[in-house]
């Protein structure tokens, strides 16, 4: 049976995507899915340890204003996609830390639901920036503000480009979009094309290069050496805690 070289050469490289999406984004995922099953994670929020880890000081402690932004790996078969990020914040003075969180049940933000510094699903949080002095006095009130106008639309952090900084790429709804969107990273680094959370591209100095299918994310890091994978976020040399705008 004949068949046309160029039909050939088509299904060749149509094979080709196919099998180097598979490799990218799932068999990251199928990994992750392996070492979750046979782990001894928390597999409910009742089993899970959410109390504080002494990483902040208590706020009555600690004089200037400060703002931090958390990232823990979230729990159950979602700690296998993702991890959950929250903001702690406190104005100079303060006798008490702030936490916001966006969570997907009930009230999209919440406020002071759990310790500042807490375990999220048992796992210790990794702080991914740290201002403070006159940069956290600054920053206060535009959280505030994106905080009270918050909508599924737009993540806090997308709200204060300021920051500098991009979440992880295995962060929950980092990547949805209202829509089609082309335009500034969140960061405002770079640019980002968007098909509505479900497919993208971005470039840019602080995101690097990053391909979102479906919420996977497959990518690397330039600022800091390292690859993005699904499930596993980034992987390479350590990145520095944020102390303030992109550098």
């Amino acid at each position: 049976m004949y068949t046309n070289p160029m039909t050939l050469r088509r299904l060749t490289r149509r094979t080709t995507i196919m099998l180097l999406v598979f490799a990218i984004f799932l068999v990251p995922i199928l990994a992750r899915v392996a070492f979750y099953a046979v782990g001894n994670d928390p597999r409910s929020w009742r089993d899970a340890d959410w109390s504080s880890t002494g990483l902040l000081p208590r706020a009555a402690d600690y004089g200037p204003a400060r703002v931090i932004v958390f990232t823990g790996t979230t729990g159950a078969w979602k700690g296998v996609f993702s991890v959950h990020s929250w903001v702690v914040f406190k104005r100079a003075g303060d006798k008490r830390w702030t936490r916001y969180d966006v969570v997907g049940w009930g009230e999209p933000v919440r406020a002071n639901n759990w310790p500042a510094d807490g375990r999220w699903y048992g796992n210790m949080p990794t702080a991914i920036a740290d201002v403070s002095g006159a940069e956290a006095d600054k920053l206060i009130p535009r959280i505030e503000e994106v905080v009270k106008d918050y909508a599924y639309a737009r993540a806090v952090l997308r709200g204060m480009p300021e920051l500098g900084i991009a979440l992880p790429p295995n962060a929950v709804g980092r990547d949805y979009r209202d829509g089609f969107y082309i335009g500034r990273t969140d960061s405002g680094t770079g640019v980002e094309i968007n098909l509505g959370g479900y497919a993208g591209i971005k470039v840019g100095w602080v995101e690097g290069v990053e391909v979102n299918l479906l919420g996977l994310v497959a990518g690397v890091d330039l600022r800091h050496p390292g690859v993005k994978l699904p499930g596993y976020g980034r992987i390479g040399l350590p990145s520095p805690v944020a102390t303030a705008n992109a550098s």
